[in-house]
């Protein structure tokens, strides 16, 4: 076999995934303390079942706010807002429990150390103008545009609850066709399957896939051909049943929908719920930067990058910069770049990044990395210049 000629899948799922939707309150929660003390330390978790909303973890802050509150805002945001859909957020049941952070960890993220022990990981390729690997991105694409079908209210019979996968054929290490296209949406019970099939391609896959091959530049007209695309649209054939009466929910449980698709590596930590002293969150979105930076510059076509920390120490243990044989210059010269111009401290990488701010909750459904919205400060590539210029390049 090849292996540069192969198959890769990636998925997404929708804000009104019970996953998400945990990740969405959990983040939500953040953003309303932040608002009010920017110094605040969260690490909120939340767990959704039928009828019943569970949010805990530890928090410290001089900020008072209802809790309970936006929870249930969060939950009529994303479209849960029918009883006879088994989840609704005036009839769900809100239970909380919250302690204050241990002295301990304080200790140590007080004098500018970590939070914790862990290796981050953050990643780039050429591959999209989004700098992002091309399957999460078109599925990230996909369950947008289901929401957005279902909020405009295109169609009158789709509920919140959906996913989305997508596999893109390669060769020669390069995209050059979807494959497969799986989208799963939670119906009413007054709906045929043929008319979601019809729907979801017209209204969904089709405008999806065109809008972005018209805007992102790419000159690959044919990586989507609807006549070879192999498409299944609700597989099991029924799908009423969903979100937290259909699965419970949890904090954390979708981080390889949050980052990559399953492209290059993850150390394992959560994003949602956590303020930027926790490094699993900064320094992954750091070493994003880190890595877009380094393909934006034409050093590498693709780059991975690790950090990895202790906890109550400020600067990295390991600084791993791997482009996967791409480079351009030696990974001597990208590993003095970085020192010399990227803040790897946590609290550097706070300050540098600017994220005390209540920006979190926007991150929490479709994916951290890949957006060029506001707030968004590690998918900037204004260090490319100075990277190129500096590698002789």
């Amino acid at each position: 076999m090849n292996p540069q000629n192969f198959l890769f899948t990636s998925e997404s799922v929708t804000e009104g995934h019970p996953d998400k939707i945990a990740d969405q309150i959990s983040d939500g929660v953040l953003d309303a303390i932040m608002a009010k003390d920017k110094n605040c330390r969260v690490a909120c978790e939340t767990m959704l079942t039928t009828g019943l909303a569970f949010v805990a973890g530890e928090i410290s802050t001089k900020a008072y706010v209802e809790i309970p509150d936006i929870i249930r805002e969060t939950i009529r945001d994303v479209g849960y807002t029918d009883a006879t859909w088994g989840f609704d957020y005036r009839t769900c049941s809100v239970l909380t429990a919250i302690d204050a952070q241990s002295g301990d960890i304080a200790m140590g993220v007080d004098t500018g150390g970590a939070g914790d022990q862990g290796l981050m990981f953050g990643y780039a390729t050429n591959e999209t103008t989004a700098l992002m690997p091309m399957p999460i991105l078109l599925a990230h694409r996909l369950t947008r545009r289901l929401a957005d079908v279902r909020k405009k209210n295109l169609v009158s019979w789709m509920r919140p609850d959906g996913k989305a996968q997508v596999t893109i054929e390669y060769k020669n290490g390069q995209p050059v066709r979807i494959d497969t296209v799986v989208v799963s949406t939670q119906h009413s019970d007054k709906v045929t399957s043929k008319k979601i099939e019809q729907d979801i391609k017209e209204k969904v896959i089709v405008p999806a896939m065109t809008e972005w091959l018209s805007v992102s530049g790419s000159k690959r007209s044919g990586l989507f051909d609807p006549k070879r695309v192999k498409f299944y649209i609700n597989p099991t054939g029924r799908f009423v049943t969903g979100g937290p009466m259909g699965d419970t929910g949890l904090t954390g449980r979708k981080i390889i929908v949050d980052t990559y698709g399953g492209v290059g590596s993850h150390g394992g930590g959560a994003f949602s719920g956590k303020d930027p002293s926790k490094v699993d969150r900064s320094a992954s979105y750091m070493a994003r930067y880190i890595a877009k930076n380094i393909v934006a510059a034409r050093l590498a076509d693709k780059c991975e990058v690790q950090l990895a920390y202790a906890i109550g120490v400020p600067e990295p243990v390991s600084i791993l910069i791997d482009a996967k044989g791409t480079e351009k210059v030696s990974h001597d010269v990208m590993e003095r770049l970085v020192k010399k111009h990227f803040p790897l401290t946590p609290r550097g990488i706070v300050n540098y990044l600017h994220l005390r701010r209540p920006i979190y909750k926007r991150t929490s459904a479709y994916g951290h990395f890949g957006r060029n919205e506001p707030g968004f400060t590690w998918e900037k590539t204004d260090k490319a210049a100075i990277l190129r210029r500096e590698a002789g390049r």
